[in-house]
């Protein structure tokens, strides 16, 4: 399954986004985001591009980066790219906000997409601001328990997300850390992230200053919005983002019975499972918050089955 929000971005961390090109001028450094990838069938590979980036643009002014698709013919792992960031990390003192494989489905499945640790990053860029990663690897994509007092952005896009990393996100010191995207994805892809493991972003105290909190892309988002209702995080955020899960009338009527929600500015329901009677009572119940929420899934049944039917994440495969 593929969300329509997957793309790669015009804009990362404030600036356009450019990706450079032998025919193309190059920008003022620090005027937008640069994007390094490699083109599929050339055989310049992730390492040659990175040392021409280095001699060719001044990155102590580059305030934003995206690592694109890293392999030219087979997918190769991303430590090594990784390793690369964190070994120059001294020459980009301005960077602010990394994107670790903007890659979409076209380039490669986020289930086929090999991630690695990437808390050495964090750990090399102690003034960051904005961390994006996309990918699954199973048991490669981690994170350790960090302190960070810079980072305002984290977001971890998966079909699959290791339960581990959850708890690592959870267990961190983040004190500056205003907005946090998890998507979970799909059981079949890795995901075995539970309820208990959000526990501590859920109280509240973990991260003072969140302001927009994404629990998303879950099969258990039924769950998920049931401990929504009742958690103390709710009161200090402005957007919330229960989508591109499996949210039904179930999680529906949980949000319904639970604490208000019309402080928000914005909650995000899109690809849900939810009847129109319940959207539009969580709609009323809302008000003045903006609920996106768009046309509900279809249930998947084959016919003749008496099975309960089959409701899928966004982003899985």
């Amino acid at each position: 399954m593929t969300y329509i929000g997957i793309d790669h971005p015009e804009h990362f961390h404030g600036l356009p986004v450019h990706a450079p090109a032998p025919s193309v001028p190059l920008p003022a450094v620090d005027a937008v985001a640069w994007r390094l990838e490699c083109v599929y069938g050339e055989e310049t590979d992730f390492a040659f591009l990175w040392e021409q980036f280095l001699e060719t643009v001044d990155t102590t002014r580059v305030r934003a980066l995206l690592i694109g698709p890293w392999w030219h013919a087979e997918y190769t792992p991303f430590a090594p790219v990784r390793d690369l960031i964190v070994a120059h990390a001294d020459r980009f003192p301005a960077l602010r906000g990394l994107f670790l494989a903007d890659v979409v489905g076209q380039e490669c499945e986020v289930s086929w997409l090999p991630m690695c640790d990437i808390t050495p990053v964090l750990e090399a860029l102690p003034l960051l601001e904005e961390l994006a990663v996309r990918g699954c690897g199973d048991e490669d994509l981690a994170l350790r328990p960090i302190r960070h007092t810079a980072l305002k952005t984290l977001r971890f896009e998966s079909g699959g997300l290791p339960g581990d990393l959850v708890r690592a996100v959870a267990a961190s010191e983040l004190p500056a850390l205003e907005r946090l995207d998890l998507w979970f994805g799909s059981s079949w892809y890795g995901a075995d992230a539970t309820v208990e493991d959000i526990g501590p972003v859920l109280s509240g105290g973990t991260f003072p200053r969140l302001r927009h909190l994404g629990l998303q892309n879950s099969e258990l988002q039924d769950e998920i919005a049931a401990a929504v209702a009742s958690a103390p995080v709710v009161a200090q955020l402005e957007t919330l983002a229960l989508s591109m899960g499996t949210l039904s009338d179930t999680g529906g009527e949980a949000l319904l019975n639970g604490q208000p929600l019309n402080h928000l500015t914005t909650l995000d329901l899109r690809h849900h499972y939810l009847t129109d009677p319940v959207l539009d009572r969580i709609r009323a119940a809302c008000a003045p918050a903006v609920v996106e929420a768009g046309e509900a899934e279809d249930d998947y049944r084959d016919e003749g089955d008496d099975e309960e039917p089959e409701r899928y994440v966004a982003v899985s495969e």
